[in-house]
């Protein structure tokens, strides 16, 4: 006689402790799951939604500036320390932990036009309109009003207005720019060497935090500059059909940069071919002012005078994520925090903006099960993300009117410019007109 009976072994399911977690048993036979797929849809649907109604990317705002910011500096070593500049010559330490201002100085004459750490984080440069550099100590973080500590370390007068400072990652040397892109030692009163590609004004300069002996500069007649401080002249001159204003090196990459366009637009460079913009990245409907990229250089943000923020993916043209709020407006700085969890924006409203780098992050400490669960969401809705309802869902975004209203207008331009293109080829001798893709028309031409 043969007796039949069901045995369990108390170790697959009971606990050892109260603190720990119920065991559960797994089967992973395929056979006995035959709705897996349809399960997994359904679960990364609800994830998604999930996502977007989670999402809440402000955290804050910095008050004390009594006019616009004018720009933003990241402390080197120090995520908590954030130094911004205004129009009206003022320069504020921040803590952003408690979002506090722990001291204000009285830095120039006119506008700050740009702030610069030295390698150590120990003292940060200024310039502005008054045609000084100024160098600020640590010491001047003190919350006493001592006018001792507001004074600057050293002030360096220059025989032409600044516009922008850059400092080299890792030597005591800084760039400055304005009727020519100068180079400086921290130590020396006098600059060490100068660089001029014409008789253009320099708006804006960047040392590359790769390959830290190249520069490149914005200048007003709508051109990219590359230079080499180890050689005497400039490297190479890129001409755009509009003026770009701002520019950001990829700290992943030493051979891609990004620009801020006047013409709305956010161009991906590569060094190695500057005949052609890698990717165009659209979605704004005023001028883009600023860039900054994020620490792994697969993302950048963007501030524009349409009062709004965006995120793209350097492979991807439209932005995956738009920031505003009804007070905010025209955007002139923009930051990428080096934990690659936060953003910091500036507009001409004298307000400091914190946000969030993912809206739906959740901020703090996370258990075990919850990163767990997490990175099973993101891997379902990444293997789903093409079909028609979560990609409509995980694409919406609420955007002020104007913006609306805008794109359409915009949209409704490059129809009529494509149309009056295919009409002139037409109607024209074969081969008088050549035609030229969106990228071809980004660039008029290339010096060396």
């Amino acid at each position: 006689m043969k007796v039949k009976m069901l045995s369990r072994n108390p170790d697959d399911y009971i606990r050892d402790t109260k603190t720990e977690f119920h065991k559960m048993p797994r089967n992973y036979n395929k056979e006995i799951h035959p709705f897996e797929e349809q399960r997994e849809y359904v679960r990364a649907l609800n994830a998604t939604k999930m996502e977007r109604m989670f999402a809440k990317p402000f955290i804050g705002d910095l008050t004390g500036h009594k006019d616009g910011i004018s720009c933003i500096t990241k402390h080197p070593t120090q995520l908590s320390t954030l130094v911004s500049g205004s129009f009206d010559g003022d320069i504020c330490v921040w803590n952003l932990p408690t979002q506090k201002c722990m001291k204000s100085l009285s830095a120039h004459d006119g506008y700050v036009r740009g702030i610069a750490f030295t390698t150590d984080g120990n003292r940060f440069l200024s310039v502005g309109d008054d045609k000084a550099i100024k160098i600020w100590t640590t010491n001047a973080y003190d919350m006493d009003d001592d006018e001792d500590d507001n004074a600057p370390v050293n002030t360096i007068l220059s025989k032409s207005v600044l516009t922008s400072i850059t400092h080299h990652r890792r030597d005591p040397i800084f760039a400055t720019c304005g009727e020519v892109c100068q180079l400086w030692e921290e130590t020396r009163n006098e600059p060490l060497k100068s660089l001029q590609w014409g008789s253009d004004s320099i708006h804006h300069i960047q040392f590359n935090l790769v390959e830290n002996n190249l520069l490149a500069a914005c200048t007003s007649s709508r051109s990219i500059i590359l230079y080499d401080r180890r050689e005497g002249k400039p490297l190479r001159k890129v001409t755009m059909t509009m003026r770009p204003n701002y520019l950001a090196w990829n700290p992943m990459e030493a051979f891609t940069f990004t620009v801020a366009n006047e013409d709305y637009n956010s161009y991906t460079f590569d060094t190695r071919n500057l005949n052609l913009p890698r990717k165009i990245h659209e979605n704004h409907v005023a001028a883009v002012t600023c860039v900054d990229y994020a620490p792994t250089g697969k993302e950048f943000v963007s501030g524009s005078y349409d009062k709004t923020i965006r995120i793209y993916d350097i492979e991807k043209t439209n932005s995956r994520e738009i920031y505003h709020t009804k007070r905010q407006q025209h955007i002139t700085a923009v930051s990428w925090s080096y934990d690659n969890k936060y953003i910091y924006s500036g507009s001409d409203e004298m307000n400091i903006r914190i946000w969030k780098a993912n809206a739906s992050e959740k901020l703090g400490p996370l258990k075990p099960r919850e990163k767990d669960a997490m990175r099973y969401n993101e891997a379902l809705k990444q293997k789903y993300s093409v079909h028609p309802q979560i990609k409509r869902i995980a694409k919406h975004r609420q955007v002020p009117r104007y913006v609306y209203k805008q794109q359409d207008l915009i949209k409704a331009a490059k129809e009529k410019e494509i149309s009056k293109e295919k009409n002139r080829i037409l109607n024209s001798k074969p081969g008088s007109i050549p035609h030229k893709s969106a990228k071809e028309r980004v660039i008029i031409r290339e010096d060396e």
